[in-house]
């Protein structure tokens, strides 16, 4: 796994930009009330939020102009005045962006960049542009939550980015929602439940490795200039998170036999599993997950689920490149070094 830059860290009074690298929902009439949420509690903690300038320009402008949201990418990494870029929601079509970008603008201005969902396939430009980047937070969900920004999100995304000590044991959250965001009432909150914690999958002992990851979409990126080689996987702790259309048991088959096929399970040191945002038991595909991974490819290292980090709420960020740790004697992981500098 090749070594990335680690970005300043943030401060009280630098600016934030926001943009829409997936979908314009953020600019859409019945969606703009929850941006304005949104950077509303970015100015609380001490941001000042700039939107590029064509993040704002409608779902329906943005879909049709791909060059546009590059654009974006690009300004908010050239603008000397811009400390951090987060991404206002993920989608399915930021891929159509990634030719459009100028990737020497990211590597010789590097700052910390955040989101999760389709927005992997920018954080994946970025660690081939050598950037360490967030897979964290996005604008509207969870900063705009109608709930609130849940306590647990918002201590971790100012400790991961504000913070050039170590993160530390990431405890799991005292409570945690699968209930799907609103955008369009104001009024319509989710529930929350209680966290029923950390799972070993599979392994025993201690297993250390650097962060990549996303979600399986990873595995559609063969040809593309963002695919990942197997050797950027050597020795690499993977996280993986999905919607639950592609987090049933015959889509984790395919992704664990994309992984085994082509020699990356082989190189991992252990894998950490987002919770699933759904209502429903993961026993079954836990069991399917051990089959697979120790018995079809016979790889033994820790496998850990229901962290909190992707489509459920709360969540925190994972930094791409930075050291971390599953501890199955104890049911921790862990986050060993900052993704920020000082």
């Amino acid at each position: 796994m090749k070594q990335l830059i680690k970005p300043r860290r943030l401060k009280e009074g630098d600016a934030i930009a926001t943009l829409s690298p997936s979908h314009g929902w953020a600019g859409d009439s019945e969606t703009r009330w929850k941006y304005n949420i949104g950077v509303s509690r970015l100015q609380e903690i001490g941001l000042r939020v700039l939107a590029a300038p064509n993040s704002l320009r409608g779902s329906k402008y943005l879909s049709e102009n791909p060059q546009a949201r590059a654009e974006d990418i690009m300004w908010a990494f050239e603008n000397k005045e811009v400390h951090a870029i987060i991404a206002n929601i993920g989608g399915n079509d930021s891929i159509k962006v990634i030719p459009y970008i100028d990737k020497k603008l990211i590597s010789e201005n590097p700052k910390i960049f955040i989101g999760y969902s389709d927005v992997m396939n920018i954080h994946l430009l970025c660690y081939h542009c050598g950037l360490s980047s967030f897979y964290g937070d996005n604008l509207l969900h969870p900063i705009a939550d109608q709930s609130g920004w849940h306590e647990y999100s918002k201590k971790w995304f100012i400790k991961i980015l504000f913070d050039p000590s170590s993160p530390g044991i990431i405890e799991p959250s005292r409570d945690w929602t699968f209930e799907p965001s609103d955008y369009i009432s104001p009024e319509k909150k989710r529930k929350y439940y209680p966290n029923g914690g950390h799972w070993i999958i599979q392994g025993e002992g201690v297993a250390t490795g650097r962060l990549i990851g996303g979600h399986s979409a990873l595995m559609e990126l063969a040809g593309t200039s963002i695919e990942l080689s197997a050797e950027d996987y050597d020795g690499a702790v993977l996280f993986y998170e999905d919607i639950p259309m592609f987090f049933d048991e015959k889509s984790i088959s395919a992704f664990l036999d994309y992984l085994g096929q082509n020699h990356i399970l082989q190189r991992l040191n252990g894998i950490i599993i987002g919770k699933s945002n759904e209502n429903a038991s993961f026993s079954d595909r836990a069991r399917l997950i051990h089959r697979i991974v120790q018995e079809k490819y016979s790889c033994s290292f820790p496998i850990m689920y229901g962290l909190n980090f992707g489509h459920s709420s709360p969540m925190f960020p994972l930094p791409y490149g930075a050291l971390s740790e599953i501890n199955c004697e104890n049911n921790t992981f862990s986050i060993l070094e900052s993704g920020v500098t000082a």
